[in-house]
């Protein structure tokens, strides 16, 4: 079932909104089966909203129910030929999966690059979450021949 219109919207989050958002973050990381840190997460989700020139939080609305929430972070690249963005977290509570609202976001998040000037979106995908990497792919995302490696320093 599709979304009526202005059904939902997408809210950028405030200092006000880090409880809600260190919750839903919670539940996606028991959803991939992630390890959470609550205190890192909420220090680093206060930070964020504080600075917008590092990225955005919003929280996705739907009848004034809270139904999920993305963040996506900025930087530059040779490779991408300027501005890019990294959608680091895209979450729908279940309830809310499934009528149409995780492509409205995507369609939003590509909106709101494109306006600040951004010319490339990466993301990552669970190696197990196979309906996720279909989902991103009939979107036109590509996949790369390369891994995500990190280094915490």
């Amino acid at each position: 079932m599709m979304l009526p219109p202005k059904e939902h919207h997408f809210r950028t989050a405030s200092v006000k909104d880090v409880e809600t958002l260190v919750s839903l973050c919670r539940e996606l990381y028991e959803y991939d089966q992630t390890p959470f840190h609550e205190a890192r997460h909420r220090k680093s989700i206060a930070e964020l909203v504080r600075h917008p020139e590092w990225g955005r939080m919003e929280l996705i609305e739907v009848n004034g129910e809270t139904a999920g929430y993305i963040v996506l972070t900025f930087g530059y690249s040779l490779e991408f030929s300027g501005r890019d963005a990294f959608l680091d977290e895209l979450y729908l509570r279940p309830a809310f999966r499934g009528r149409g609202l995780g492509r409205e976001a995507m369609e939003h998040v590509v909106a709101t690059i494109q306006s600040l000037g951004i010319r490339a979106l990466h993301l990552e995908v669970e190696r197990s979450n196979t309906h996720a990497q279909e989902f991103y792919r009939r979107l036109g995302l590509k996949d790369h021949d390369r891994y995500l490696m990190t280094k915490w320093v």
